[in-house]
């Protein structure tokens, strides 16, 4: 069996987003723009309501997938066709934009910790234009793990036969929450050919003779497995895994489209209030 290795280590970068929102970046900044399928990692962290209240107002997105993960707090959804609902710890979102959405994520409280993660991952050219599709997990209904080692959440993919909450996305994805116990190991599959990635959000871990810390991003060599073991502290991180599309890509702001031209005419979709109604 191939053991995948660490092959790039990724610090993320404190910036804001959003109305002001105090986040840590490590895909989708200087140091690695995308990763295919993989545009962007978010994590927001803050026990001080200042960071994290102005949220995301009503933004557009199209061609592309928005993943947000609650660790702790909670997020309040609304659309532009109507759709409303709450993102509570541990519960996930899985947005496909497809032909476009505009929509806002903000903080239900006031005070308090708000923890979680946004992930943006490419949608295939035969999809971009497809129907926009939501998928939402509550914290109760996502498959866990649990052993000597810890805990893996499956939010999607599969573990050790255990096929995760999210299905059907175009770029079969692996998406774990693997929380280890203190030096805990553990050793997960993945399909060869996907581009796989882990994240540290707690302690720090070693994948072979490599460490990887907190606010660490970890690009993965190629291969069968990754074996993963928790400092002295124990570690939290998100494992993930996708099909890469080898596709062309053209990327401003909000828009993940194949060609400068059907950028320019989602972007023109927009200005004219067409966006939600394009198929």
């Amino acid at each position: 069996m191939t053991i995948r290795t660490l092959e790039k280590i990724i610090t993320a970068n404190p910036t804001s987003d959003g109305d002001g929102v105090k986040i840590s970046r490590s895909l989708g900044s200087h140091n690695l723009p995308q990763l295919d399928p993989f545009l962007l990692l978010d994590e927001l962290g803050s026990d001080d309501a200042a960071d994290y209240m102005g949220g995301f107002p009503p933004h557009p997105h199209r061609g592309f997938e928005t993943v947000t993960y609650m660790l702790e707090g909670q997020m309040r959804h609304k659309d532009s066709a109507g759709n409303e609902g709450v993102i509570s710890a541990g519960g996930i979102q899985w947005m496909t934009a497809g032909s476009g959405i505009i929509h806002s994520e903000m903080p239900e409280q006031n005070e308090g910790m708000l923890w979680g993660f946004q992930l943006w991952i490419n949608l295939p050219a035969a999809q971009k234009m497809r129907a926009p599709r939501y998928q939402e997990i509550e914290s109760k209904n996502i498959p866990e793990l649990s052993g000597d080692f810890g805990t893996v959440r499956v939010m999607a993919g599969e573990a050790d036969g255990t096929a995760g909450a999210v299905t059907e996305i175009a770029t079969q994805p692996t998406l774990l929450d693997v929380r280890l116990n203190a030096s805990g190991e553990k050793s997960i599959t993945l399909p060869t050919e996907h581009t796989a990635l882990l994240y540290v959000y707690k302690g720090h871990l070693s994948v072979g003779d490599k460490k990887l810390s907190t606010k660490q991003l970890g690009q993965l060599s190629s291969g069968e497995a990754v074996t993963i073991t928790a400092g002295d502290e124990g570690t939290g991180a998100l494992l993930l895994a996708a099909a890469p599309l080898n596709e062309p890509i053209a990327r401003m702001g909000p828009f993940v489209m194949n060609t400068e031209a059907e950028l320019q005419t989602a972007y023109s979709d927009y200005r004219r209030g067409e966006l939600v109604q394009a198929s």
